[in-house]
C-alpha cells in the first residue's frame, strides 16, 4: 500500500475514469455511507482468519487433493485435507497450482522511478512474505534505464533480480511463494520531458497518459533488444516524466525474454508468465502464440494475459485452452472494469488479478472515487487503503489484489485487508 497521494502501479495508454464519488446520495458526513457495488453481481463477505496462514504451499505432486496433470498444475477438490481448510476459503485462492492468499504483492514501485535502495526493497518483501504473502509479481520490465533509450545491459533485470534476492535470503518457505514475471515490454527513457501545463492534474484529462510511436534508436540498445530499425514500435508515456514504456510483443522476444526471466529468478521453469500487454505492432493470436510454445517446451507452468479486452481473453483461451490460468487487468475505485471483463473472468472460471487496486501511482487519477472508502476507514479506525482492498477482495471468490509498496509498513497494512471484514452495510447491500 502507498499512501493517498502515490498509490502502486501505472496506467498504460488507459484514460484513467473520472467516476462521482460512491455517496449514494447522500452527504460525506452521514454515517450509513456505503461502499460501491457492481450491479446486481453477489458480493462475497471477506473472512476474518482465526489463524496463521501457514497452510499455503505448491502441490508438485498428489497430495491433499490436488494432483498435478499433464497440462500444468491444475485443481481437483478433495473433501478433506485441503490446503484450504486452516484458513476461510474467502481469504485463500488457487492460482497457478498454488493455494495462497488473495493478496499478493507488486514490485513494480520497488524496481522503477521513486524506488527505494535496494536493502529497504528487500525489507519490504521480506515483511510481506512475513505477514503471510505468498504470490510476488514482477516483470522483465522493472527497471529503470540509467540513459535514453531501453537501458544499457546493466539496468536489465533489476526486478526479478530483487526478487530472487530477496527469497534467497528469506527464511520462510520458498516452495510455497508463487512468483510471476511478465514479458513484452521494455521501460524507456527519454531526454526530453513534455510537462502538463494543469495545476488540477489528479482530476483533470490533460494529465492521461499520452501514447507515443516511434522507433527506438538509441545506441544503449542492444542488438538482441533491436527490433527492425523500419518498424516503429509503440512507446507510452505519462507526461511530465521522462520514463516509459515500449511494447515489443514479437513471438521471437517475448520467448528469449522469458528465458532470461527464468533465468534472473533462478529457476528451471516459470510458474506463471503474462504476456504483458497487446502490441499494435504484432497480430494478438501471434503474440499468444508465444506463449503457447513456451508451455510446449516447458520454459513456463502456466500463462497469463494482461492489459486485455474480452475478445483478446476470448483469443487466448482458444489458443492455450487450460494453459491460460489468469487474466492482470487494471481494476479500482477510481477504474471500476469498464469492459467487465472481471465478469468475463468469472464466467470463464480464470483468475482475475486486478494491478493499481489503490488507483495508481505514476499515473493521475480521481481522488473522490476513494471519498467512502475514507470515511468508512475512519470509523474503523484503519488506512483506507487498507478498506479499498478488503472491498476488492469481496468482489469474487478468484480476484488476486497485488498492492505495491515502498517499505515494510506498507504491505503491513496492505496485507491487513484480508483481516477485515466489511459489513453488508458497507459492502453496499
Amino acid at each position: 500500500m502507498l499512501d493517498g497521494g502515490a498509490p502502486e502501479s501505472v496506467c498504460l495508454g488507459l484514460q484513467t475514469a473520472r467516476i462521482a464519488p460512491f455517496l449514494n446520495g447522500k452527504s460525506r458526513s452521514q454515517t450509513d455511507l456505503r461502499l460501491p457495488s457492481l450491479g446486481n453481481r453477489p458480493i462475497l463477505a471477506v473472512q476474518n482468519p482465526s489463524h496463521p496462514i501457514t497452510a499455503a504451499r505448491r502441490i508438485p505432486e498428489p497430495v491433499g487433493g490436488y494432483v498435478r496433470m499433464k497440462s500444468g498444475y491444475e485443481k481437483e477438490m478433495a473433501l478433506k485435507d485441503s490446503a484450504t481448510d486452516a484458513v476461510p476459503g474467502a481469504v485463500m485462492g488457487e492460482l497457478a497450482g498454488f493455494t495462497i492468499p488473495r493478496l499478493g504483492m507488486g514490485t513494480m514501485a520497488l524496481a522503477i522511478e521513486g524506488r527505494p535502495d535496494r536493502d529497504t526493497a528487500i525489507r519490504a518483501i521480506h515483511a510481506g512474505l512475513n505477514a503471510g504473502v505468498r504470490y510476488l509479481d514482477t516483470a522483465w520490465s522493472y527497471y529503470l534505464p540509467s540513459r535514453p533509450g531501453t537501458g544499457t545491459p546493466e539496468d536489465l533485470g533489476y526486478g526479478e533480480k530483487l526478487v530472487r534476492d530477496a527469497l534467497a535470503t528469506w527464511d520462510g518457505p520458498r516452495d510455497e511463494v508463487l512468483v510471476a514475471t511478465k514479458t513484452g515490454y521494455r521501460r524507456t527513457m527519454e531526454s526530453s520531458v513534455r510537462v502538463s501545463d494543469s495545476p488540477e492534474s489528479d482530476t483533470d484529462d490533460s494529465a492521461a497518459p499520452r501514447t507515443y510511436s516511434a522507433a527506438c534508436d538509441d545506441d544503449s540498445v542492444t542488438p538482441a533488444m533491436r527490433s527492425d530499425r523500419s518498424a516503429e514500435r509503440q512507446h507510452l508515456q505519462a507526461i511530465g516524466s521522462r520514463y516509459g514504456w515500449m511494447a515489443d510483443s514479437r513471438p521471437e522476444t517475448m520467448i528469449r525474454d522469458a528465458k532470461e526471466s527464468a533465468m534472473r529468478l533462478g529457476v528451471e521453469a516459470l510458474d506463471l508468465l503474462y504476456s504483458h500487454g497487446p502490441d499494435p505492432a504484432v497480430d494478438y493470436a501471434d503474440q499468444i502464440g508465444a506463449l503457447k510454445r513456451l508451455l510446449d517446451e516447458g520454459v513456463i507452468r502456466n500463462a497469463g494475459i494482461s492489459r486485455v479486452n474480452n475478445e483478446q481473453i476470448d483469443i487466448a483461451r482458444e489458443i492455450l485452452g487450460d494453459g491460460l490460468v489468469a487474466v492482470q487487468n487494471q481494476f479500482s475505485p477510481s477504474y471500476p472494469d469498464p469492459e467487465h471483463t472481471l465478469e468475463h473472468c468469472e464466467k470463464l472460471g480464470l483468475a482475475f488479478v486486478c494491478w493499481s487496486p489503490l488507483g495508481g501511482f505514476l499515473d493521475a487519477f480521481d481522488q473522490r472515487a476513494y471519498d467512502a472508502f475514507r470515511v468508512i476507514a475512519d470509523k474503523r479506525g484503519c488506512s483506507y487503503q487498507r478498506v479499498v482492498l478488503a472491498w476488492e477482495l469481496s468482489r469474487y471468490d478468484r480476484l488476486f489484489t497485488i498492492p505495491s509498496a515502498r517499505n515494510p509498513h506498507e504491505i503491513q497494512d496492505s496485507f491487513a485487508a484480508t483481516e477485515l471484514t466489511l459489513a453488508d452495510e458497507e459492502l453496499g447491500f
